[in-house]
């Protein structure tokens, strides 16, 4: 694989002449949004948008769960971190970024849609057992009331909606479902309550009603949580 493609970082999204401040708080936020996945590409690349003359593409990876289920996972990428005319269908990457989202407008709603931003991006041939294939770390605020229930089975659920600081005065609004005890602990805990939480990010289909006669199938995305601390 042409070095190029290896382990080269996509410039942020950021004004002209930015200063070496403003990138040193830039880096700081992005401790509060850490992702880093290893998965097989199953797309094309389709173009997203464009900031001052940078093209970002989405593309999409399988990764694999334990229990051999499959995560689909949209990923947005620079068109300088690799060549996105090119179709890489069935190659594996490892890539670090940031699970972000965004409010697009549509059916006179706003839809939450979420996607991992690469920074970086690497071709792997083989994975070790050792590597994670699936992990985020969030350092953030409860922005909505904790919703708790209990499935027929009497498993218990919480789900939570973060908001995680970005640069330039922007934040991300990310969903988390925490499970059994970490459900408990988390069903008391208050609007604006500063949360840390570790996990991997799932995929969910589901149905969506369109009209009294459609209906359409659309994906979720959420963090399964695995661990969660909550910052006095």
């Amino acid at each position: 694989m042409p070095s190029m493609y290896m382990s080269r970082r996509a410039a942020e999204e950021k004004a002209p002449g930015e200063r070496k401040g403003e990138k040193f708080m830039a880096d700081k936020i992005f401790e509060n949004n850490q992702v880093s996945m290893v998965g097989e590409i199953v797309s094309d690349f389709t173009f997203s948008h464009e900031v001052y003359g940078e093209g970002f593409y989405m593309v999409e990876i399988a990764v694999n769960r334990l229990s051999n289920y499959m995560d689909y996972i949209p990923l947005m990428v620079s068109e300088r971190l690799v060549d996105t005319k090119q179709s890489c269908i069935g190659q594996k990457i490892y890539v670090t970024g940031q699970f972000r989202s965004y409010n697009r407008h549509e059916e006179k709603k706003n839809r939450l849609v979420l996607s991992v931003f690469v920074r970086e991006l690497e071709f792997v041939d083989e994975v070790s057992d050792e590597v994670k294939s699936n992990q985020i770390f969030l350092d953030g605020y409860i922005c909505k009331a904790p919703i708790y229930r209990k499935t027929p089975l009497g498993r218990e659920i919480a789900d939570l909606l973060i908001a995680v600081n970005r640069s330039y005065g922007k934040s991300d609004y990310i969903p988390c479902i925490c499970w059994g005890r970490n459900a408990r602990f988390a069903s008391g805990f208050a609007v604006g309550g500063h949360v840390q939480i570790w996990g991997r990010i799932q995929s969910r289909e589901y149905i969506k009603k369109i009209s009294e006669t459609e209906t359409e199938k659309r994906m979720a995305y959420e963090i399964s949580v695995s661990k969660i601390e909550f910052l006095e």
